[in-house]
């Protein structure tokens, strides 16, 4: 039916049980955020100009979503670039496509914000993530990434 078809669109407030769902499936062992802070969160990436929060809809359940960040910058002839954080698609709902449509619909948007590249980090072992990115686009041969994280948190 029509109401079940998927829908690739930016998070609304209303989406904030969908996408703690989200995280909560990406990182487990996270404690979760108290509601009123997690919609203050996500009031603020909504308002932010350099941030979509692109989300994929069926039937009104959030089955995954991504992040964009669009970076201001001095080089390249003063474009921008995109980082993308926080792929995740509910584990019932991997392998159908949710996850390439919500990147495809990230890349449009840091395409239209005129970005010279966009950039994600993948957990090493992450074969099939790694085929999905590929799939959109990403390749892992042209730039090495690095991280560091604080000593404690």
């Amino acid at each position: 039916t029509l109401r079940n078809m998927p829908s690739t669109r930016l998070a609304a407030p209303e989406d904030l049980s969908g996408l703690a769902a989200l995280y909560q499936s990406l990182r487990p062992l996270d404690i979760p955020l108290q509601e009123d802070t997690h919609a203050h969160l996500l009031s603020n990436l909504s308002c932010d100009p350099r941030t979509r929060l692109v989300v994929q809809d069926v039937g009104g359940e959030l089955v995954a979503t991504c992040m964009l960040a669009i970076v201001p910058n001095l080089a390249h002839g003063g474009r921008p670039f995109g980082l993308i954080e926080h792929v995740v698609t509910l584990p019932a709902w991997r392998e159908q496509g949710h996850a390439r449509a919500v990147l495809q619909a990230a890349l449009d948007h840091a395409w239209s914000a005129n970005c010279y590249k966009v950039m994600l980090l993948s957990g090493m072992t992450l074969a099939p993530a790694h085929r999905l990115y590929e799939s959109v686009g990403f390749r892992g041969d042209v730039e090495r990434g690095f991280v560091v994280k604080p000593l404690s948190r």
